[in-house]
């Protein structure tokens, strides 16, 4: 019996070694590349066992992206690992992309240990932005006193973003030291409300002693239902032997109770201006005085992104109340579709210096200015923001009439130049990287070796992907450079044959297809967004299956989308279907490709309205940016295509005035 069991032993033993001298045999016969995928699965599945050999075999074979390997297996050790041996890592990879995201790690390893002292040491090293870093070090300032960290924490503090729970830890040393004060927590309460973010005002709220988790539902009610909170009224209810006063609603005297119905107002007026107006108008003076002009100042805001007629009037009744950024921005365009430039320029000159230094405010400062007969004060910021490569700076050239004269240096770059970029180890491996189709890391190896390139290397960086038809990289190289530019790379012409012939199919402008091309996809055929819109035209399958159905493609199916002529053959169908709806306005059409018909519609006036006042007013900030990189895009393709050149004020033109009785138009057309 013993012996039989010894045999069976030696039996499983000699199977578990055949299987390793197979594996073994099958890891040696992989490719490189076949290999480091191979890496890259054992470091998804966490298998350090089998990163470890293939790390070891890479290294042997000295391919090029073997240190990637040796990062993922160094990730997987992070936690036992010594700090000597991460250094010695960081020391023979220093000049790798990977380096400062390891170095993020062991920083947040060393925070978590409270570990100052060495944490510190290699900060000094760190060069990312990575909030949970940044939010551990403003601890660590506080742990050991050494530096005066209050204003970077509060900066951090009154917002309502997402933050890692790194930033928690320094929010309760903050408030255990008494510089986190109940005004700042009220404060962050409000703006956490503003935004929606019930969870995180919650959070904040329960940092307040007088503040009872129980009350915590009002903020839930004002959510579901603002108006019902905000008119809800007392009642007397029978409980054991007693009557007492229920209500599901937030006393206006309480601080609590007082910020719980702003919002509620504030939700009330996000829905429906109007409402929001006539209740506050019943329930004013149960608001403090600055309570009060508060909620002008949010009524005024929902007012203005909904084009009210009355905004204007609203942000009056705001008084002196602190307005944020985005209230001043839309107070400025309400003034615009107003045509009240004095108010323009002096809600522009309220805005911080950062805000007013963006160019949308400087050129809209400028025309004020010039609307007010201020020409040579209005000048002095078109010669500035002409200088710029953008659709601010293209209007600002086309105000001093100086498009043509403007044209900045154009640089081709050698052959000799673009091999000396491609003999670059970082752009090695980025190409390896994309020929992986690992795009992402592509894109980080790309973006590093690119850090320190002047405009010459840029130039013949953009050129190389451009022969890699690594489209999207090439145009935002190309994008990147400040005094020499290339406009071909910036604004290639690929697929030329497929865009002009769907041009004179369908009847529209090439120059816009091509425009809205290069920002839907930078001709990248394989693009799917995060909301499933697919292929160079970025087609949501639901529009491509109903404009399918209406041109008559028979037999149209779902995995079509991704076929390149399929897809730019619906795509401007449907450039041509919004066209025709919007009276053959091509910067409304363009808005109703990315957001929809029915909206496009919607953002019109009752009066003809400058087409670049129209898109600045646009409430979607991604459709606003759309439209006019779209529309910029088409301005700069036209003269590279043959076409008629005009300016780009006149490619906007203007928008007719809104019918007062228009057909309903679904947005999911």
């Amino acid at each position: 019996m013993f012996s039989l069991f010894k045999k069976l032993r030696r039996l499983i033993q000699l199977s578990a070694m055949l299987g390793l001298l197979l594996t073994t045999h099958f890891v040696y016969a992989m490719s490189d590349q076949a290999l480091f995928k191979h890496a890259k699965n054992a470091y998804d599945a966490k298998n350090e066992i089998a990163l470890a050999e293939d790390v070891s075999q890479l290294k042997a074979q000295q391919y090029m992206l073997a240190p990637y390997a040796d990062y993922w297996l160094m990730l997987l050790k992070m936690e036992q690992a010594r700090d000597e041996e991460i250094q010695n890592f960081l020391a023979q990879y220093a000049e790798m992309a990977f380096a400062d995201r390891l170095r993020a790690e062991w920083l947040k390893k060393l925070a978590k240990q409270k570990n100052w002292g060495p944490f510190f040491q290699e900060h000094a090293n760190f060069k990312r932005e990575d909030v949970a870093v940044k939010c551990y070090a403003l601890l660590g300032h506080l742990e050991i006193g050494d530096a005066d960290v209050n204003a970077q924490a509060h900066e951090l503090w009154l917002t309502s973003a997402d933050l890692p729970s790194s930033c928690n830890a320094l929010f309760d040393k903050m408030q255990a030291l008494g510089t986190l004060t109940d005004e700042d927590i009220w404060a962050r309460f409000r703006v956490a409300l503003q935004d929606n973010k019930l969870i995180l005002a919650k959070a904040i709220a329960s940092r307040l002693s007088n503040v009872e988790e129980m009350n915590f539902k009002l903020i839930d009610l004002a959510y579901q239902g603002p108006q019902a909170l905000l008119e809800s009224k007392p009642v007397l209810v029978k409980k054991g032997r007693k009557k007492v006063t229920v209500t599901n609603a937030a006393a206006f005297n309480t601080r609590y109770g007082a910020e719980v119905n702003l919002y509620a107002l504030d939700r009330l007026a996000r829905n429906n201006v109007d409402n929001a107006v006539a209740v506050f108008g019943r329930l004013k003076k149960e608001f403090s005085e600055e309570n009060q002009a508060f909620a002008w100042g949010r009524i005024a805001y929902h007012a203005a992104r909904g084009h009210h007629p009355n905004a204007l009037e609203f942000y009056a009744l705001a008084k002196d109340t602190a307005l944020d950024k985005e209230q001043l921005a839309w107070k400025a365009r309400a003034a615009l579709r107003a045509t009240d430039w004095p108010t323009v320029k002096n809600t522009i000159s309220a805005m911080s210096k950062a805000q007013a230094e963006e160019g949308a405010w400087r050129y809209w400062k400028a025309r004020a200015l010039k609307e007010q007969n201020l020409q040579v004060e209005a000048n002095a910021i078109f010669a500035l923001l002409a200088n710029e490569r953008h659709y601010y700076g293209w209007l600002a050239a086309e105000e001093l009439e100086s498009m043509l004269g403007n044209t900045p240096q154009e640089y081709t770059p050698t052959d000799t130049e673009v091999m000396a970029i491609a003999s670059q180890a970082a752009i090695k491996r980025a190409l390896e990287f994309n020929n992986l189709e690992m795009r992402w890391e592509a894109k980080l190896e790309w973006a590093w070796a690119m850090r320190e390139f002047d405009d010459k290397q840029l130039l013949a960086a953009a050129e190389l992907a451009q022969r890699q038809k690594w489209y999207d990289t090439a145009i935002s190289t190309a994008d990147n450079t400040k005094s020499l530019h290339n406009y071909s790379l910036r604004y290639p012409t690929p697929y030329r044959d497929l865009f002009r012939a769907s041009a004179r199919n369908e009847n529209i402008d090439e120059a816009w297809i091509y425009g809205l091309v290069r920002q839907e996809s930078r001709f990248m055929h394989f693009a799917k967004s995060g909301v499933g819109a697919a292929g160079l035209m970025q087609l949501m399958p639901a529009t491509a299956k109903w404009a399918a159905k209406r041109m008559g493609l028979d037999g149209y199916r779902h995995d079509q989308i991704h076929d390149l002529s399929t897809n730019v053959e619906i795509g401007t169908y449907y450039m041509r279907y919004t066209l025709e709806l919007m009276s053959g306005q091509a910067v409304m059409a363009t808005a109703a490709y990315n957001a929809g018909p029915g909206r496009a519609k919607k953002w019109m006036a009752s009066t003809p309205l400058e087409a670049a006042i129209y898109i600045e007013s646009i409430p979607f900030l991604e459709t606003r940016l759309y439209v006019q990189k779209v529309m910029a895009n088409a301005q700069m393709y036209a003269p590279k295509l043959g076409l008629p050149v005009q300016s780009l004020k006149a490619r906007l033109g203007v928008i007719p005035s809104k019918v007062v009785a228009e057909p309903i138009i679904s947005d999911s057309e």
